[in-house]
């Protein structure tokens, strides 16, 4: 026996199925309401976010044959650790050739004093054959009344005077160019012997960077040297990232960048975690204009090829040094990045860019002449 179908009971089950259906869309739109207005509300949020960080490029600073390399890409290196080998032969001889140079300069300034003392003799000398030479003439003088002496011997005399008075000129005038060399000064303070030291510097600083050092503590990346290279100076060898400071540079549109201030809190999703890890962070800075004015073909909107198009600005987030050390991230990583806009506390108390990590300053550089100026003075006392 088959169930009559009756059209009221279908339109009145449809009108409940109907009722219940927006009942259920109705709920959740009030719930997603009330998720983004407790959780969303006062956040602004972007996935256009990547880790960034230092990459501190290595260089040869002098020219040589690679003998040997001690590191390899993802190593961990410290700062002061040797990094390349460099043979280091043709810094060797220009060193040699500028301590030869040195010592050829100091015993040139050592004979410049020694020629001024040779001066003073001869000034004596002629001094003294002037002094009898006039002796003489007095007594030409005294006895030519008597016809004990002639015409022609006073006038010898005199002749003989001017003559060692222009020869005492003379040597004067040489002692004054030799002296005006020297000026009083020692031997190692010679303008002569200071250039002769600066050279020698220059190629001991050489000759101390055949082994090539790393500036900073952290990891190696694109390693490009290889054994038998022949380097010149400046030729790019490797990449050292620190993995302890890093930070976020996360694009927002400029519709939302308006109420974000330096200071501000931020959560941060590693896409490398798959979200589950949270980093936190605060706003460190925005960067002062977007990015394509500083693109390779910046667009000329005064053509009239106008396209509106909402740009980004780039904001810096620090990231908690703690949650970096537990877990660290390599600049490139993509982020889920949301900044508190309505942290206005924290905006007031913001500091911007610390400057006092390792990647903006090195002092490995400071000691490598140290051992010059004991090698130039036993040039010098060697030589003097």
């Amino acid at each position: 026996m088959h169930r009559k179908i009756r059209p009221r009971e279908i339109i009145r089950l449809r009108n409940r199925r109907l009722k219940l259906m927006t009942a259920v869309l109705l709920l959740s739109a009030f719930l997603a309401g009330l998720y983004w207005w407790l959780e969303h509300r006062d956040w602004v949020a972007t996935d256009d976010a990547f880790v960034a960080g230092h990459l501190i490029g290595v260089k040869a600073q002098s020219d040589g044959t690679v003998v040997e390399v001690l590191t390899e890409n993802t190593q961990q290196v410290k700062k002061g650790d040797i990094l390349v080998r460099l043979d280091g032969a043709h810094a060797l001889i220009a060193l040699q050739q500028a301590e030869a140079e040195l010592a050829e300069t100091v015993r040139n300034i050592v004979s410049l004093k020694a020629k001024v003392e040779t001066f003073k003799q001869r000034l004596i000398a002629k001094d003294a054959a002037l002094s009898q030479v006039r002796h003489d003439l007095l007594r030409f003088n005294a006895a030519v009344r008597d016809g004990a002496a002639s015409e022609q011997q006073i006038q010898n005399a005199q002749d003989k005077i001017r003559e060692l008075e222009a020869a005492m000129a003379e040597i004067r005038a040489e002692q004054r160019g030799v002296e005006a060399q020297l000026l009083d000064s020692a031997v190692a303070d010679q303008p002569t012997v200071e250039k002769a030291k600066s050279r020698l510097r220059r190629a001991f600083l050489d000759y101390q960077r055949r082994n090539v050092i790393a500036p900073v503590s952290g990891f190696i990346a694109k390693r490009k040297v290889q054994i038998g290279d022949n380097l010149k100076t400046g030729a790019a060898l490797m990449v050292i990232i620190p993995l302890d400071e890093v930070w976020v540079e996360a694009n927002f549109l400029e519709t939302q960048v308006v109420d974000i201030r330096p200071g501000q809190q931020v959560e941060i999703r590693a896409d490398a975690h798959r979200g589950a890890r949270l980093y936190h962070g605060y706003v460190q800075g925005i960067n002062p204009a977007t990015g394509s004015l500083f693109a390779l073909l910046p667009t000329d909107n005064s053509t009239g090829n106008f396209i509106h198009i909402a740009e980004r600005l780039q904001v810096r987030i620090a990231l908690d040094a703690a949650e970096l050390r537990e877990y660290p991230l390599q600049p490139g990583l993509s982020t889920q990045t949301r900044i508190n806009i309505a942290d206005d506390l924290a905006a007031d108390s913001a500091v911007g860019v610390e400057l006092g990590h390792d990647a903006y300053r090195t002092d490995i550089y400071d000691h490598e002449l140290d051992g010059a100026e004991q090698l130039i003075a036993r040039i010098i006392a060697a030589n003097s």
